[in-house]
């Protein structure tokens, strides 16, 4: 094992920990990837060989390196491969790492009880379709004839589906900087039920990212949408945008589609994070001209919201929705 998926447990308000827990993997190999909100993928491939440890020590070594100069404790994936890490990572739980072996034939095994969802990168829509013509777990879908999937779900996805199933992991660590990115995160003071408490927070989330962007002179092109559950779990999910944008209306809508997505129902949510990656200089982004003059008037009232929260601080002026909601609002743009 040479690649490790490390999530670590942090408290709600997580974005400025972020950063320097990832420092403390860059003492071990230059070769790490942010996976925000709270992620990392690890390359150890050269740091075996410096410490003279396997994964899974240094994977104990980080562990307690965190908790001894952050506080915080994570739950550690190892696997030969990012996918087969993540994959791990699953089955991983403070203080015991969980390592998929390095033998074909092993990693099959480990693979073949999975349920689709466990594989990165497969959807909801992909993973119903599977499991309506019995493809419900890993094992199966290794098992069926590749022509079979790439009807069920098109040639490109069901190449890499079952590639991914038999264990062939192609992926690699791509180092990066959380810092290309901004989050902002609405924790509840209850495990919340009720979709329009949702819905609020994430109007609250959007409206700070966008705020912020504006501020910075930026523009993202990706938004993500994290809910953490009360039972610890957690579901992400990424939406690029038609256009970059910092426009919070454009940011509101983005971040509904992916919540309504979600089908959450009756879950009981602890909080709901945004997170707006893909940042460019606001200049260098285009702008789809129409002939909207609600949309025209959105902006103009965005400008001078701007101006008046630049001078009177972040509470001057916000959606009324969000006035008496009770919903956190950041005490600084």
């Amino acid at each position: 094992m040479t690649i490790l998926c490390v999530r670590f447990q942090l408290p709600p308000m997580y974005e400025a920990a972020l950063p320097g827990l990832l420092g403390l993997l860059e003492d071990f190999t230059p070769v790490v990837q942010a996976l925000p909100p709270d992620g990392a993928l690890v390359d150890l491939r050269g740091a075996e060989r410096y410490f003279g440890r396997d994964a899974v020590e240094l994977a104990s070594v980080i562990r307690v390196r965190a908790l001894a100069h952050h506080g915080v404790d994570c739950v550690i994936g190892a696997g030969p491969g990012p996918m087969l890490a993540r994959v791990a990572l699953r089955d991983a739980r403070p203080g015991v790492t969980c390592a998929v072996p390095e033998e074909p034939g092993a990693i099959a095994e480990f693979l073949a009880e999975k349920p689709v969802a466990a594989l990165p990168g497969i959807g909801a829509a992909t993973t119903r379709t599977l499991c309506e013509y019995g493809l419900d777990t890993l094992g199966l879908v290794a098992a069926a004839p590749l022509s079979t999937l790439q009807r069920l779900v098109g040639a490109k996805i069901g190449r890499e589906l079952h590639e991914k199933a038999s264990g062939v992991d192609r992926g690699r660590v791509v180092p990066n900087a959380v810092s290309r990115s901004l989050a902002a995160e609405r924790p509840f003071t209850r495990d919340e039920l009720d979709p329009e408490r949702h819905r609020r927070a994430l109007l609250s989330a959007a409206e700070e990212l966008g705020a912020r962007l504006r501020a910075l002179d930026k523009v993202c092109r990706t938004l993500t949408l994290t809910a953490r559950y009360a039972d610890r779990s957690s579901t992400t999910r990424s939406r690029t945008l038609k256009e970059p944008t910092a426009h919070s209306a454009a940011l509101t809508r983005a971040a509904y589609g992916m919540y309504d997505a979600l089908g959450l129902q009756r879950a009981r949510v602890r909080s709901l994070a945004l997170r707006a990656e893909g940042l460019d200089p606001a200049e260098h982004a285009s702008y789809q001209l129409t002939f909207d003059p609600l949309d025209e008037k959105a902006r103009r009232i965005e400008e001078v919201a701007d101006r008046a929260r630049a001078k009177f601080g972040a509470r001057a002026v916000m959606p009324g929705a969000l006035a008496s909601s009770g919903v956190s609002w950041p005490t600084a743009a």
